[in-house]
């Protein structure tokens, strides 16, 4: 094998056109589309999965905050929600604030 038995190759890759541009464009359009699919649509996913959960929180619901506070939500307004962390003790966070819900309150009521 010489140099000389590859140059077709070369020559059609570097012909131009249609052919030659897709040769060299297409490894980064397929890059492109798996970025996609790999990091913008799960991220949607995730997004959407979020907004369900704090959609569907309501009072009497065991809450994780960002901040590492476990509590029980007492009331929930527009954008805050206040929560029973301790007896008699109550404070007011973000909805946003939330991480996850640790129990539903039919489940507790179920349990106990």
């Amino acid at each position: 094998m010489n140099f000389i038995d590859f140059m077709p190759i070369a020559e059609v890759a570097n012909s131009g056109g249609f052919t030659g541009m897709l040769v060299s464009f297409g490894p980064f359009i397929l890059i492109i589309v798996v970025m996609y699919f790999l990091l913008f649509r799960s991220q949607q996913k995730k997004n959407k999965e979020r907004q369900l959960m704090l959609n569907t929180m309501r009072a009497g619901d065991k809450v994780l905050t960002a901040g590492g506070i476990i509590g029980t939500i007492a009331a929930i307004k527009e954008k805050t929600m206040a929560i029973k962390i301790a007896e008699s003790v109550k404070i007011e966070v973000m909805r946003s604030s939330v991480n996850g819900i640790i129990e539903k309150s039919g489940e507790a009521e179920q349990q106990a």
